[in-house]
């Protein structure tokens, strides 16, 4: 099987780097011996495949033995990565540990605690085995070119698995893989992961389109070819020697298009550049004098003319690009290019892999990859895996707008950016010092909106003043990448540590006085997750996590019992309608007490009484607190629910015509049921005791929230009398 393999490579690779390649073919076959495939194939046919598409690419022998090697360190129980390094040297274990999958302890290692209250495990792991890809792809574009092949053949056997896990793995391939492809200027590998991602996540418009495209397809045909004649004739006429083909769209690209016709109320029928033009010439120059030949037989579509010759793209892309009316008015778009542009258009950044044995990287290629570099300043400046593939999709794979500096260097933004973006991604003390922007020589906003071939200057003050708290408001419009945001973001952490520490306390400390509850911050932080009681609270007064969640989190946790714990059961409380059963042994009698009403989520404990059987208190329940016949206590717990505790609130407000109205019409709209209500004033201020009947501690606390937002509200805490 490796025969094919050994064959393609043997067409551009010196004989000597063959045996690598053969000798990583049988480390991998013996070590996925045995294990087959979901879809019921020998597990060594899909590194196989791999490498073959590799080799496609003209990689070199070192890319294409970790093809075939990827999967063993993953796969294989028994095949550690410092095997490979010492069966095939560094480069090629660095390889695959480039694109080998972290372990879901190793993902989750350097997870903030927050991003467990907000994702769930599996796509944490995900995500920090996406961002170990993209680092590793910074220093080696290698990594994902093998990653983008092995995605491919994956994808072409998706049927193998349940629906669920293939539209999840399309749509990752829609939303990372393929623009990654497209970034890196392979085509090839960008329509074939595009088409088989739609085919998965929505099968009747892409069999629509198809059934489309083959009953059109002869029309089509005769259209464009009358097309490409006439200009064939008019280049030979001109003396240009010229090949001009029709260029088919892929069908994910012909679904994107009818989505935008039909928003301007156009079908199928009207799209006409299904298949476009490429004309390839053999130099430079050939392809503005046979630009020249189009526009003067065709009428040119205003803004629809792109030069990436004298402005290629970041990903080495170089072409001329222009639609023109053509034949009865309808719009074709024409390519021209020469066979050197057109393999760098195809494979990207493989074309111009120049790792091959006895050759050194050019510089104009190490150059145009300075964006892949960036990733790794990037990396210092986000924090959390998802929030770093986050950035990578908002900065890297959205429209670009190019722009230029004013010593004249081109740069590549998403589209929608401002000059705070371009001042940040200048430098992180450019963008901190950035007072005002000139652009085309023009003062700005800060907000405007960057175009295509604008020219930017950066106003700076002398001293570092910082940025400002608005620039994160993302209704105003300042920042729109990312990776600004998260430098923003780090400055204030950076500035604030012991003010939000502070912060985080009062917000903690106030919070539990409101709920009339008793936890010491460093069991929260731990119960969290937090290395430490600082970072906790640095993440609660700077809002990365809110006093909902950490509500939620107490309500949630479970309380290990003591080793002499003791379950009973409860008579329903004096709710009409509790539902409390707190689990127990016999038929032990129990009832809450009336002097702190625990509800579900209070820390509890039992109180064996002489006549009424075991009542149940708060832990810090002064009476609890104060009982010295402590062999009368007794460990309870929670069992099942249906919570509704009767909850005594006061509420202290300015006095005013309707308050009372105000208030009870806020509880009635959270659902909460009010037993009992009572007003009295204090000279201008007025008191508000209720009883209401709440689900839990959760429900409480969003209960407060809004009645603190009642006009004229100075103050809601939970009461025990």
């Amino acid at each position: 099987m490796v025969d094919t393999l050994l064959e393609k490579a043997k067409t551009y690779l010196p004989e000597n780097r063959l045996g690598v390649i053969d000798h990583a073919y049988r480390f991998a076959a013996e070590a996925h011996n045995g294990q087959v495939r979901r879809s019921g194939e020998p597990f060594i046919e899909h590194p196989l495949q791999t490498a073959l598409f590799l080799a496609d690419l003209r990689l070199d022998s070192n890319a294409l033995a970790a093809a075939l090697l990827h999967d063993v360190v993953e796969d294989c129980d028994d095949v550690a990565i410092e095997d490979i390094e010492h069966e095939f040297g560094k480069e090629i274990a660095g390889l695959v540990d480039g694109v080998t999958k972290l372990t879901k302890t190793e993902a989750l290692a350097d997870e903030s605690p927050n991003a467990y209250l907000q994702k769930p495990q599996d796509e944490l792991a995900q995500a920090a085995s996406i961002r170990k890809m993209l680092i590793s792809m910074a220093s080696d574009v290698r990594v994902v070119l093998i990653k983008l092949a092995d995605r491919l053949h994956n994808m072409r056997t998706l049927d193998a698995l349940s629906a669920n896990r293939r539209r999840a793995i399309a749509q990752e391939t829609l939303e990372i893989y393929a623009p990654l492809a497209h970034r890196l200027g392979i085509w090839e590998i960008k329509w074939r992961l595009e088409d088989l991602a739609f085919q998965h996540l929505n099968n009747g418009a892409y069999k629509e389109i198809s059934s489309l495209l083959n009953s059109k397809r002869q029309e089509r045909e005769e259209y464009i070819e009358s097309v490409r004649s006439l200009l064939q004739a008019e280049l030979d006429k001109a003396g240009i020697v010229a090949e001009v083909t029709g260029r088919p769209k892929h069908i994910y690209s012909i679904h994107r298009k009818t989505e935008t016709y039909r928003r301007r109320n156009l079908g199928v029928d009207d799209i006409y550049d299904l298949f476009a033009l490429r004309v390839m010439v053999n130099t430079e120059q050939d392809c503005y004098l046979a630009l020249g030949v189009v526009h003067a037989n065709w009428r040119p579509l205003p803004g629809q003319f792109d030069d990436y010759i004298a402005n290629p793209k970041d990903n080495l892309y170089k072409s001329l690009h222009t639609t023109v009316l053509c034949i009865d008015a309808h719009p074709v778009e024409v390519q021209i290019r020469t066979p050197e542009m057109h393999r760098v258009a195809e494979y990207g950044v493989a074309a111009h892999w120049l790792y091959k044995e006895g050759r050194t990287s050019d510089i104009e290629f190490e150059e145009k990859m300075t964006w892949l570099r960036q990733i790794l300043d990037w990396q210092r400046d986000v924090n959390g895996a998802e929030e770093f593939v986050e950035s990578f999709k908002t900065d890297i794979f959205q429209n670009q707008v190019y722009v230029y500096t004013p010593k004249g260097d081109l740069k590549e933004l998403p589209a929608g950016a401002t000059p705070l973006d371009f001042a940040f991604r200048i430098h992180t003390d450019v963008g901190h010092r950035c007072i005002g922007a000139k652009v085309n020589g023009k003062l700005v906003a800060l907000t405007y909106r960057l175009q295509n071939g604008d020219t930017v200057e950066i106003m700076t003050s002398k001293t570092v003043r910082g940025p400002s708290l608005d620039w994160l408001n993302a209704n105003l419009g300042y920042l729109n990448t990312n990776s600004a945001r998260a430098k923003v973001r780090q400055w204030f952490n950076r500035q604030e540590r012991q003010i939000n520490i502070q912060r985080g306390k009062d917000i903690f400390r106030r919070q539990l006085r409101r709920l009339n509850m008793a936890m010491a911050d460093e069991d929260l932080a731990k119960m969290l997750n937090f290395a430490s009681t600082d970072e906790f609270l640095v993440a609660l007064g700077g809002g990365e996590i809110s006093v909902q969640q950490v509500v939620d989190r107490i309500t949630n946790h479970e309380i290990a019992p003591d080793d002499d714990f003791v379950l009973v059961e409860s008579m329903p409380a004096s709710s009409p309608a509790s539902g409390v059963e707190v689990l127990g042994v016999g038929d032990l009698l129990t009832r809450m007490a009336h002097c702190c009403t625990p509800i579900h989520g209070d820390s509890i404990i039992g109180y064996i009484t002489r006549s009424r059987g075991v009542t149940v208190h708060r832990r810090n329940c002064p009476n609890i607190l104060a009982e010295r016949e402590t062999e009368r206590l007794i460990p309870v717990g929670w069992g099942k629910t249906q919570p509704l505790y009767p909850v005594r609130v006061r509420m202290e407000a300015r006095d005013r015509v309707g308050l009372l109205r105000d208030v009870t019409s806020l509880v009635s709209e959270e659902g909460v049921n009010i037993a009992s209500c009572l007003s009295e004033e204090d000279g201008d201020v007025s008191i508000i005791s209720l009883t209401v009947y709440v689900n839990g501690i959760g429900q409480l606390n969003r209960l407060f929230s809004k009645m603190e937002g009642v006009r004229g509200v100075t103050g809601v805490s939970r009461t025990r009398a």
